[in-house]
């Protein structure tokens, strides 16, 4: 059997209901799939549930969505660490970003992380600020959301944003290149491309000793790039059920999970069900129906948020909380992960959600 066809089903482009608002079940899906070589997807999804609430002042309680102390609870992670430099890479510009940080940190109580104090910093692709690519509305979505996903896991952490000039993996790479000269060991990547031949030539971006890189597996269930390099931390979905302190985790339908079509499997992947890479190592919240709280200016205010963007910076935050290892690592030490149903390793949830930073 090839590694394509031991994939999970509903594989392909075809595996969500179209794009848009009806491309997940109560949900909108900002970024347009794009099928195409080399192009990427950013991964947000939001509910269409929970209506925007505009005023950036409002009250916690009245934000709907898993804040951050209930991710910081549900992942046992050690928020007060001091933490270090995170990069986000995604595509075009979100000139709200930093404003939209502004009005989640102070709904929950943390100081600001601005340009001026030195604990938010926007480059492009090529490291320089001022001269950002275009704007686009489904991707300053996803910066808000990714930026605040850092935020609210790791509060003392740096967070640099590098805005690739466009959407094309080629771009996007150069990106986590720059983060990684201007000197972050963490790197989050939230977007996804359909897997061609010639993906493996992209994975010199991606590999970078000493750094850990997360990727969001994608919103469709099938394997894609670069959650399919053997270089990343491969991060998959999840749904959210219970109350505080009590919240348990099932397999996202929706999330990105199979075996690659063209990438080797990685030494690491020993056990995996799959004679290649299989295409999530670990996961966290994704459903956009259990999401967490976003601020973002594009998307209307508060919105309830999910997709496999969620992951990516979170687990990405969580390495920043320790010392950042990478995904042979958590192989290495499964037990350091809340197991997600059937037991054991998953195509859909990997190893499982982060139990502390053990793993990572």
């Amino acid at each position: 059997m090839s590694p394509a066809a031991e994939a999970t089903p509903s594989n392909g482009a075809g595996a969500l209901p179209g794009n848009g608002a009806g491309a997940l079940p109560g949900a909108s899906v900002p970024c347009t799939f794009s099928p195409s070589a080399g192009q990427a997807n950013c991964t947000i999804a939001v509910s269409l549930r929970v209506p925007p609430i505009p005023n950036p002042e409002t009250p916690a309680a009245l934000i709907p969505g898993l804040q951050p102390s209930d991710l910081r609870s549900m992942y046992a992670l050690p928020y007060a660490n001091r933490g270090t430099t995170v990069a986000i890479v995604d595509a075009f510009d979100d000139p709200s970003a930093e404003s939209d940080l502004g009005a989640y940190r102070a709904a929950f109580g943390e100081t600001p992380c601005t340009s001026r104090n030195g604990c938010f910093k926007k480059v492009n692709q090529s490291g320089a600020t001022g001269a950002y690519p275009a704007a686009d509305a489904a991707w300053s979505q996803e910066i808000a959301l990714d930026v605040e996903m850092v935020s609210a896991v790791c509060p003392n952490c740096t967070i640099l944003l590098v805005e690739a000039n466009s959407a094309s993996v080629d771009d996007l790479g150069a990106g986590v290149d720059e983060a990684v000269r201007l000197g972050a060991r963490v790197v989050s990547n939230s977007y996804y491309a359909t897997e061609w031949a010639g993906e493996t030539s992209e994975d010199v971006h991606y590999r970078h000793p000493g750094v850990a890189v997360t990727v969001s597996s994608g919103d469709q269930a099938a394997p894609f790039y670069p959650a399919a390099s053997p270089y990343v931390t491969a991060v998959g979905g999840t749904s959210v059920a219970g109350s505080p302190g009590a919240r348990s985790e099932t397999p996202w339908s929706y999330g990105g999970r199979g075996c690659s079509a063209y990438e080797a499997r990685p030494s690491f992947q020993r056990a995996v069900p799959c004679r290649s890479r299989a295409s999530v190592d670990v996961a966290a919240v994704a459903d956009p129906q259990t999401g967490v709280a976003a601020f973002s200016t594009e998307s209307g205010g508060w919105v309830v948020a999910g997709g496999t963007s969620v992951g990516a910076p979170l687990v990405a935050a969580a390495y920043a909380l320790g010392q950042p290892q990478g995904a042979s690592y958590a192989y290495a030490h499964p037990t350091a992960f809340h197991d997600i149903a059937p037991a054991g390793y998953d195509l859909a949830t990997g190893l499982g959600s982060p139990n502390g930073t053990n793993g990572l």
